[in-house]
Parts: C-alpha cells; sequence; structure tokens
C-alpha cells in the first residue's frame, strides 16, 4: 500500500531553480536514485525548497538530472543549509557520494517571462511503497526534454521574447507542452558549499511529451517548418555554442513529467 504523498495542491512556481546534473559511477544510476525518492525528496521539501523532477537521461546512462525550486535567493540559502546540515543527509550522504563522480554541473535559473515557470498546482507525487524501492517500477511512458540554448550576455531577454511569441505557440502545435521555460539568474551564489556554474547565459525550454515516439514526430515537423527555420536563422548570431537537448524519463516519484 502507497504512504500517502506529501505533495499539496498548492505549490507555487518557483521563483528560483537549479537544474542538477550528475555524472555517476557506472552502474549506480538506480541505487542513487532508489536513494533519492525514499529518503531525499520530504527532507528536502521540509528544510522549505521544491523537489520538482528527478531523471534517467535516456541517452546518457550514467547521468541522473534533477530540479528543484526556491522562494528566492535567501531562502534557497536557509533551505540548503538546513538540509545540508540535517540529520537526513549526514545519515545517507556517504552512500549518495559513493555512486558519484561529479556534482558540480549546476544552473541557477528563473522564469524567463512571467509566468513561465512550472505550474505544479494539483500535481500528486506518488507515495512511497512500503514493500519495494522505487526504482523496482517501470520506467513512466511520458519523457520530459530540456533543450539548454547558450547565448551572449546581451540577448537573453530578446530571445526569449521571441520564444515566447513564436516558438511557443509552435511547439503545441506539434506535439509538445511546454512545461517551463528559464533564464540564467546571476545572483551570486547564496550557498558556496554547492557550486554553480558561473558565467553562463542560457535560455531553457523544459517541455513535456507523452512519449519518445511523439518526440520524434515533433523533431520532424518542426525541421520542415518554415516558421521555426526562420526563427533559428534570425536566432544564430546570439548562441554561442550548440544547444544542448536532455532527453529525460521521470523516475517514479518525480513531480514534473508523471
Amino acid at each position: 500500500m502507497d504512504l500517502p504523498p506529501n505533495t499539496g495542491p498548492d505549490l507555487p512556481a518557483s521563483p528560483v531553480v537549479e537544474l542538477r546534473q550528475y555524472t555517476l559511477k557506472s552502474g549506480q544510476r538506480d541505487t542513487l536514485i532508489d536513494l533519492f525518492d525514499s529518503k531525499f525528496i520530504e527532507g528536502q521539501e521540509d528544510a522549505g525548497m521544491t523537489v520538482i523532477g528527478q531523471f534517467r537521461d535516456l541517452d546518457r546512462p550514467d547521468m541522473f538530472v534533477w530540479l528543484r525550486g526556491f522562494d528566492d535567493m535567501d531562502s534557497r540559502k536557509d533551505a540548503l543549509a538546513a538540509f545540508y546540515g540535517g540529520p537526513i543527509w549526514a545519515a545517507h550522504r556517504d552512500a549518495a557520494n559513493a555512486t558519484m563522480i561529479d556534482s558540480d554541473d549546476v544552473l541557477l535559473l528563473k522564469p524567463a517571462w512571467p509566468g513561465a515557470g512550472f505550474e505544479l498546482s494539483g500535481l500528486r507525487r506518488a507515495g512511497l511503497a512500503t514493500d519495494e524501492k522505487p526504482s523496482k517500477n517501470r520506467p513512466l511512458p511520458g519523457i520530459v526534454v530540456i533543450q539548454i540554448h547558450h547565448l551572449r550576455r546581451d540577448a537573453e531577454t530578446g530571445f526569449a521574447r521571441r520564444y515566447q511569441a513564436e516558438m511557443a505557440p509552435l511547439m503545441a502545435a506539434t506535439g509538445a507542452s511546454l512545461l517551463a521555460a528559464f533564464v540564467t539568474e546571476h545572483a551570486e551564489n547564496s550557498f558556496p558549499r554547492l557550486p554553480v556554474r558561473v558565467n553562463e547565459n542560457v535560455f531553457i525550454g523544459v517541455l513535456g511529451f507523452d512519449g519518445a515516439e511523439t518526440h520524434v514526430r515533433h523533431e520532424a515537423a518542426l525541421a520542415g517548418s518554415a516558421a521555426w527555420q526562420f526563427f533559428w536563422q534570425a536566432a544564430r548570431p546570439d548562441l554561442t555554442k550548440p544547444t544542448e537537448t536532455l532527453r529525460l524519463s521521470p523516475t517514479a516519484r518525480s513531480l514534473v513529467g508523471r
């Protein structure tokens, strides 16, 4: 029998979000996911943050990707200090760290425009089964795709404005749900014990799909779209390196992507 989920109906869209990509030791991803889903979600949320989503990277078998949110930078400092100085992390940190090669690939983000954060109201997190570990559940059919666009520092406002006006409707018309959009939060890291990537300037789109086949059809439709080609032709001078695309499968207890 599942325990009652802890996520209520009124979670706000977090004004500050971390996108975290962990490189793990070979074969250790499910070990970390078991630990994360069973031990770390409620502990972090009790400390004052929101665990938005956690995922298996479909193209990189040793990558664990997750997102968490905060009310503001001061709240981030307090929440992280409470969790990483608290008993849950102390009890399980050695087991978690033993799975990892690198946990410092972190982007600090804010919504790209008003209302562009995750809409979490009404979502319910799956409860923990008492007789099995979370990773024993079959992978969920939906996927989340995160696109990381690297921009010149002075280009993010214009890029976000055009993306909202031109690309968001096109995404919806070709089978994607735009779950959120972010740009870099340039405020100083309020918890330097956990590094973030500095000197970054990104626009990030988070897209939801019913499954991998829907994503393939979406990509094919965009490739044949004159509007899509026009957008990227105009945006090319603002891009500093190729776009990163993460294809992700949510874990059993991910709030987003289920």
